[in-house]
């Protein structure tokens, strides 16, 4: 019993010795390029944009990330109109809302929906769903399928901004079914030519779900420890990412397509924070 006890600790030790090591490494070698935040006075750009009177969409509201998204962009007051395009309607009881419209739409049917997407001039997509909800022909179908789709009749409407929430890893030559649907997806929006197209690389989302995703709970639960110390290594706060996508929208960038790993996310969403 002694030996094994001392075995586990061993072993225990050394997978915490590892994990820091990788951590460590994701820090330094993350080929995100840097944004200089600490020159942007947030406020001011804010105040200059809801000067222009524009609109958004958000699609996956009722989600993790889109809840706290919609949050932010309603406290900004950055809008004259937030729209809402979902599967179902949703309800608020903080009279914030009450301005805020919906457009129900079935993803399987979006042509009929087209409307839904005129007007808009920035969208932002935090739709998708996991293999293990949706399993593998789902899961692409929303993924893909139903982000793409949006996109495209965001652009036939007028949108001009579009911001994706995507994965950080995402690459549609991986060979994991995830990272490969959301890199083919950002590669396939990119084609559509949008005057400004945004994506976001999240490391593991750090919030308590309303749904339960084993894995996920897991991951946050043994990375909670390694945040204090590394923040963007392996994880983000989820309002981290809202913040961030808020903030990117009013800060006037000079490329065309743009790609935020999760270190860039972070210190973003900590300039809005502050």
């Amino acid at each position: 019993m002694i030996v094994f006890g001392s075995s586990c600790c061993s072993v225990s030790s050394f997978l915490a010795i590892l994990v820091v090591l990788i951590a460590v490494a994701l820090q330094i070698f993350e080929n995100s390029e840097p944004i200089d935040v600490l020159s942007m006075d947030l406020n001011a750009l804010e105040e200059t944009y809801r000067e222009g009177n524009k609109s958004c969409f958000i699609l996956g509201a009722s989600g993790e990330t889109g809840k706290v998204l919609l949050k932010e962009i309603v406290e900004r007051k950055l809008f004259s109109r937030i729209t809402l395009i979902g599967r179902r309607q949703l309800t608020f009881e903080d009279q914030a809302y009450e301005n805020v419209a919906q457009e129900v739409v079935d993803f399987e049917k979006l042509d009929d929906h087209a409307a839904a997407f005129q007007g808009h001039d920035v969208g932002y997509c935090c739709l998708g769903t996991t293999k293990a909800k949706a399993g593998t022909e789902g899961f692409i179908r929303v993924d893909h399928d139903y982000v793409l789709k949006s996109a495209e009749l965001a652009k036939a409407g007028g949108c001009s901004h579009f911001s994706l929430e995507s994965s950080k890893g995402a690459d549609k030559t991986s060979s994991f079914l995830y990272l490969k649907v959301k890199g083919q997806v950002e590669a396939d929006i990119e084609q559509l030519d949008f005057e400004r197209y945004s994506v976001f690389r999240p490391a593991v989302l750090m919030v308590e779900r309303a749904e339960s995703r084993p894995a996920e709970w897991m991951a946050r639960k043994f990375l909670g420890a390694f945040s204090t110390v590394f923040p963007t290594a392996m994880s983000i706060p989820i309002g981290s990412v809202a913040r961030a996508m808020v903030a990117n929208t009013v800060i006037q960038g000079d490329k065309k397509v743009e790609i935020l790993e999760n270190k860039a996310i972070y210190d973003l969403g900590q300039k809005r924070e502050k």
